[in-house]
């Protein structure tokens, strides 16, 4: 008989810290993981190349840094599906491969709740060409003033009040003067927009930290409505509040309200709601002993809440560290364990040198929240590409 196959899908936060862990642990198997890029990008940090101030090589990093060729093949493909009778992923461009063992560690996409117009006008946040789409889009949009004084043109509007959005809105606003003077436009005909159903933005906050978030917004010009998003059309965004339907000029409409785990989950046939699976204690797929899901696309109860853990960097790099250890058990037969988490806390960037965050049980805002988030960035670069990588790509700037 061959040796065993462990096949990771995904090189995001879980799937390539899964496969460092795995590595080292050096198991008698074969290690395969498969992603359609060559390079892995740090998702958290895709809003400062959408609002322009980061360039896209620098969240970013080639898999190869990661991966040992004496334990591991790379296959960079898109992957279309899994086939659980046959033990097989299906490939775009390959032949499917057969698996032992597979750990599913697949990203997230953005998420329409059906809203007419959101998957075709839309711009998201979601990987790297799409942040790219949306930088190319809004300095587009600056371009055509200058030859249609339209205010349209210079209006952006973001659908949601979460995370991602204001993380965006923070890097914008920041980066606002700059584009004003190098398009030569008067920065106060520029208009931000921000479409959020209720009042209480960033429920994951203190209150006290998430009034800070907002009060910093819009002193900075961002102007707050409280509707759900209807309809979008090209330079119009339709929003409700209440019964009465309202409507605001836009050339520019981001979506941020909310996402949900890769299509593969639904293609696959899992027992899902919104691309996640509900996984057992031990990460494995009900009935399906011989796969675990992490991240994005797998779903895990909180106690105390009773509902899921919101998809962050922070549970899937915790996720990975149990998956690894726990496919490594299913192949040396031992017991494995169950996953529990431990929040370290959040931390919500506002721009350059400004940001609000909740870690182990205090507030912090300001300066010293901004750096504690880069901080984070540059351990989260350690845990997974090493420390060569995160010299390479780490955040070193904590000038005021």
């Amino acid at each position: 008989m061959g040796r065993k196959k462990i096949v990771i899908l995904g090189a995001g936060y879980g799937g390539l810290r899964a496969l460092k862990k795995l590595q080292d642990m050096h198991p008698d198997v074969d290690l395969v993981i498969i992603n359609r890029n060559d390079y892995h990008c740090e998702a958290t940090l895709l809003h400062e190349v959408a609002a322009g101030t980061t360039e896209a090589e620098g969240i970013c990093y080639p898999i190869n840094y990661v991966i040992d060729r004496k334990q591991t093949l790379f296959i960079q493909d898109t992957v279309l599906g899994v086939d659980q009778k046959a033990k097989k992923v299906i490939l775009e461009r390959h032949a499917p491969l057969v698996y032992d063992y597979l750990l599913i560690a697949l990203g997230f996409e953005p998420e329409s709740f059906g809203i007419q117009g959101i998957s075709e006008y839309a711009l998201a946040i979601s990987d790297i060409p799409s942040v790219k789409r949306i930088r190319r889009h809004l300095e587009n949009e600056l371009v055509k003033w200058r030859e249609d004084p339209n205010d349209e043109h210079l209006t952006v509007v973001v659908g949601g009040a979460g995370f991602t959005s204001f993380e965006f809105l923070g890097e914008l606003t920041d980066h606002l003067p700059k584009l004003a003077e190098r398009y030569h436009i008067d920065q106060d005909n520029m208009h931000v927009v921000c479409i959020e159903p209720t009042p209480n933005v960033l429920p994951m906050f203190d209150r006290r930290l998430a009034d800070y978030g907002s009060r910093k917004l819009r002193d900075r010009g961002v102007e707050f409505v409280i509707g759900r998003v209807n309809r979008v059309v090209p330079g119009h965004v339709y929003y409700k509040n209440g019964d009465n339907l309202k409507v605001i000029h836009a050339g520019t409409f981001i979506w941020t309200g909310g996402v949900r785990g890769s299509s593969v989950i639904a293609a696959s046939g899992f027992r899902q709601h919104r691309g996640r699976v509900p996984v057992n204690a031990d990460l494995t797929v009900p009935d399906a002993g011989d796969i675990m899901i992490i991240g994005d696309c797998s779903a895990v109860i909180d106690p105390e809440s009773g509902q899921p853990f919101p998809t962050t960097a922070q549970i899937a790099i915790q996720q990975a560290n149990y998956a690894a250890y726990n496919l490594n058990a299913l192949v040396r037969g031992k017991p494995m364990k169950n996953f529990v988490y431990k929040t370290k806390g959040t931390v919500c960037s506002l721009g350059k040198n400004d940001a609000m965050g909740q870690v182990l049980g205090k507030n912090f805002k300001g300066y010293p929240a901004s750096f504690m988030k880069k901080v984070i960035e540059n351990r989260s670069l350690v845990q997974i590409g090493g420390v060569e990588t995160m010299l390479k790509k780490g955040r070193f700037n904590f000038n005021r």
